[in-house]
């Protein structure tokens, strides 16, 4: 297990699970949690034994609140100041969107403003009963960017996407599961066992094919002429040459569960 004071990192049953902790402030992130957040996040990149990466929040009140305004007057005083601060943050939820292994982001309670960025940077996002999500940039006058925009137009559309800047305002879980904004939405007690039965599927399937349906994604939602195609044949063509490809065929027809490798 990884740890610093604010963000905690361990291993569990090929499950990488990435915690913001900062529950005194609903887990409002400072500028050194992005920067071991991309740590982790390449550490668990080069990890085979990891299949799946899951990102919450401790103290069971917040997923993440955002940033750390209290750190604004030292980490986003001036333009520059601010400049290396969106760089550090985009590197971080970079790290996250581009990660090549599925991710999963586990809200329970508030998940406000870089909350509702860092979430729309995974895979899926699954949900307790009792979340709120907002984005107060047009109540504390700051800019958002192109890449985190798209990333929430990609999930909800313009329409939605504009609704959540424009009112600033808080939105409930099921509202939230209505725009598509989350994939699910559980009573809180149920949240870990819900997100691991999630976990477990993923992790018993073959890794080469998550990762390339992973990859084609992400070029689908690439403009035309930016996407990929070779490198999805490529990908596609290592999953039917891989010994994985036998061991699911193999499985099938011996009516058992296949044990796939990532080979």
């Amino acid at each position: 297990m990884t740890q610093t004071d604010k963000l905690l990192a361990r291993k569990e049953a090929g499950v990488g699970i990435v915690t913001f902790n900062n529950p005194g402030r609903h887990n409002a992130v400072s500028l050194d949690m992005w920067q071991q957040c991309t740590r982790v996040l390449q550490q668990f990149a080069g990890d085979d034994a990891v299949r799946v990466v899951v990102l919450t929040g401790a103290g069971g009140k917040a997923f993440v609140s955002g940033a750390d305004i209290s750190k604004f007057a030292s980490e986003r005083a001036s333009i520059e100041a601010t400049r290396a601060y969106d760089v550090t943050t985009a590197a971080a939820f970079n790290s996250i969107y581009e990660f090549p292994k599925p991710t999963i982001a586990m809200i329970r309670g508030y998940c406000i403003g870089g909350g509702v960025g860092l979430a729309s940077c995974c895979d899926l996002r699954i949900c307790s009963d009792n979340s709120k999500f907002a984005v107060p940039a047009a109540k504390l006058g700051l800019g958002y960017g192109y890449a985190g925009l798209k990333r929430l137009v990609d999930i909800v559309g313009p329409s939605f996407a504009k609704e959540i800047f424009y009112t600033a305002r808080q939105f409930d879980a099921q509202e939230a599961y209505a725009m598509g904004l989350v994939n699910r939405v559980v009573a809180s007690a149920e949240l870990e066992g819900y997100v691991k039965s999630i976990t477990d599927m993923i992790c018993a399937n073959a890794p080469l094919t998550v990762k390339a349906v992973k990859f084609t994604v992400g070029e689908i939602l690439k403009d035309e002429s930016k996407r990929n195609v070779a490198g999805v044949d490529k990908m596609v063509e290592a999953c039917f040459a891989s010994r994985d490809y036998t061991e699911g065929r193999t499985a099938f027809m011996e009516k058992r569960k296949p044990v796939f490798t990532g080979k």
